[in-house]
């Protein structure tokens, strides 16, 4: 199993659970068992945990966890420009790289989605794995919030991590830092990580 194979599986744990949520995880979860990539391992756990809660239950859980507060939104421009004219640009920014790529993702979702940039990443695993990572500080915010919450989604954003070169930020301080400078890489043209993210 690829990287761009685990983003793929991430994209679709991290969209809503709706009536096909069950077969969802089971097609996912049919993927990962045929491969021994360690960011399996979280994923697996995550459609395990997930596969024995009602379809009404789990879609109750996930508005809970990403839609109720701005500190675990799946919107990561929100960590690195808040809500600015910045992080206007940077999704203007964000919608020219994939149209760069060959890319149309659904106009009804902002490009700073983390499930259609993962989505992203595994149709166009270059581009899509260095955007991925120059909003790392937004991937390892979320998975602190996520952790911190309590909540199994915090298996996928685990996984994600894994698949990014370099350590991972150990809590929210170093994450916070990462954020004000920015990997030490181009940045697809986006002003890099210059707001503080949100506490």
């Amino acid at each position: 199993m690829s990287a761009p194979a685990v983003h793929q599986a991430a994209s679709l744990l991290l969209y809503y659970p709706d009536q096909d949520w069950l077969g969802r995880l089971d097609a996912v979860a049919t993927q990962l068992r045929a491969t021994r990539h360690p960011a399996a391992g979280p994923l697996l756990r995550f459609c395990s945990e997930a596969a024995r809660v009602p379809v009404l239950e789990a879609a109750a859980h996930y508005t809970d966890v990403f839609d109720r507060t701005h500190r675990r939104t799946l919107h990561l421009t929100y960590y690195t420009d808040g809500d600015t004219r910045r992080r206007g640009g940077a999704l203007v920014a964000l919608r020219e790289v994939y149209r760069a790529a060959g890319w149309e993702p659904d106009p009804a979702e902002l490009p700073d989605h983390l499930p259609l940039m993962l989505e992203f990443a595994a149709r166009c695993p270059r581009a899509g794995t260095r955007l991925l990572r120059n909003h790392r500080a937004g991937v390892e915010l979320l998975r602190l919030a996520l952790e911190a919450h309590g909540t199994r989604y915090a298996h996928v954003l685990d996984a994600v991590s894994a698949t990014l070169p370099g350590p991972r930020p150990a809590d929210r301080a170093a994450a916070r830092r990462l954020a004000r400078t920015g990997p030490p890489t181009e940045h697809v043209g986006l002003e890099p990580f210059a707001a503080r993210p949100p506490s």
